[in-house]
């Protein structure tokens, strides 16, 4: 496997979807090689081998890597040994050596990338190697960008991985719909394999602790309801358009706080929104946020809202879901097409968002309806199952194995 982060030293869901696929893949059998870019100790990672490409802090593999693909070509690793700046670029041309090193010597039966930081070492595992290639697309540049083009160079090397891939693996159906219409890749060639709930959240101790958010209970004490949202302040999550929303809803039912937990380059445009529209006494940002932290905001939240722009899946809802919270989803979220009972609108139609918000808030047989069924929905499907799966997957291109 072919990764760009795994936790603790992760900056989003891609790093902790690889790590669950991963677990479940091995508990049936799977002997998995992870390669990272990054060195650094995983000391709960005890059922497969995390190799490190380079001798690189994971703070410094640039950042949320990932996702900022718009800061392609700066230079912004330190490398201090040397006094110089590396590139993402130069990142990735390390990380393809040590694969190369690594094919040397041995002969995997599956090459399985992880979006398109990955791509180009499962490329040449392809081309100089005879391995078979898995792109799984957690993302593409497309949504990275909120449909608005996108960074050129990754558009490319997300192309060549797509095209000369065995089998690509899509986590919704959206997404596999986005790169036959963008890439112009066979449908039959794409499966799609949704995401699980990460099973830290099921299986974890965790006890909710009121006194880390105390402002909050005493603010829902006084009939206020708790709309929060997780993720990067990027573009592609579409907050400019939940605040708005969140402006609106406030206008008609004063007695809502909005939860911005995260971290990104929107940060101050949000905050300065909240203070344009006069609503700034009901809107709080928590920073990034992680672990039992993380969990307490979705346990003390009664509406978790998704409002991006284009989200292939998006693990945090099913994690809200798991802590009680009632679902606003954009229909361009891929989870839509997991949780049916839950409220949907377009990411641009902000008067909808704000009127879910309002009447979810002002009726609680609304509310417990939704959560109901949200109770019911969200843990349909497993990691075991998406293992299976993608076994399968493995199983069929087996066959393309050109020589070892």
């Amino acid at each position: 496997m072919l990764g760009w982060e795994l936790p603790p030293h992760n900056s989003g869901g891609l790093g902790v979807a690889c790590l669950n696929l991963a677990r479940a893949l091995a508990k049936d059998g799977c002997d998995i090689d992870f390669v990272v870019p990054y060195e650094a100790k995983h000391e709960n990672i005890t059922f497969m081998n995390v190799l490190s490409a380079m001798k690189l802090d994971p703070l410094f593999r640039y950042g949320v890597g990932a996702y900022d693909s718009k800061y392609v070509d700066n230079a912004l690793i330190p490398d201090a040994p040397h006094e110089k700046m590396i590139s993402i670029r130069e990142v990735q041309h390390n990380y393809c050596d040590f694969v190369n090193d690594y094919l040397m010597e041995y002969k995997p039966d599956v090459v399985h990338a992880h979006d398109w930081l990955t791509f180009e070492a499962g490329v040449l595992a392809k081309k100089n190697y005879g391995i078979p290639l898995i792109a799984h697309v957690h993302a593409t540049e497309y949504d990275r960008s909120g449909m608005h083009g996108g960074n050129p160079v990754v558009h490319a090397i997300e192309r060549e991985g797509l095209m000369l891939a065995d089998k690509i693996i899509a986590v919704s159906q959206a997404t596999k719909d986005l790169i036959v219409r963008k890439y112009h890749i066979p449908a039959k060639k794409i499966d799609v394999v949704y995401n699980s709930l990460d099973e830290g959240f099921l299986k974890s101790a965790y006890s909710y602790d009121n006194d880390d958010y105390r402002y909050l209970e005493a603010m829902k004490a006084l009939g206020y309801t708790i709309v929060s949202t997780v993720g990067r302040f990027t573009i592609q999550k579409g907050l400019s358009n939940l605040m708005k929303a969140a402006a609106r809803a406030i206008s008609k039912e004063p007695k809502l706080i909005f939860v911005f937990a995260g971290d990104g380059e929107q940060r101050e445009e949000l905050i300065e929104m909240s203070a344009k529209y006069g609503i700034s006494k009901n809107v709080i940002f928590t920073g990034f946020v992680r672990g039992k932290q993380l969990r307490d905001i979705y346990e003390v939240s009664d509406i978790f809202v998704m409002s991006s722009i284009s989200e292939p899946f998006g693990l945090t809802a099913l994690e809200a879901a798991h802590h009680g919270d009632v679902l606003i989803l954009t229909k361009q979220s891929g989870v839509a097409e997991v949780i049916r009972s839950c409220m949907e609108y377009d990411f641009w139609d902000v008067e909808k968002l704000a009127d879910e918000i309002v009447a979810i808030s002002k009726s609680p047989a609304l509310k417990h309806t939704l959560h109901e069924g949200i109770a019911r929905e969200y843990r349909k499907i497993s990691w075991s199952d998406v293992a299976e799966k993608i076994i399968s997957v493995y199983n069929e291109v087996e066959k393309h194995k050109e020589f070892s």
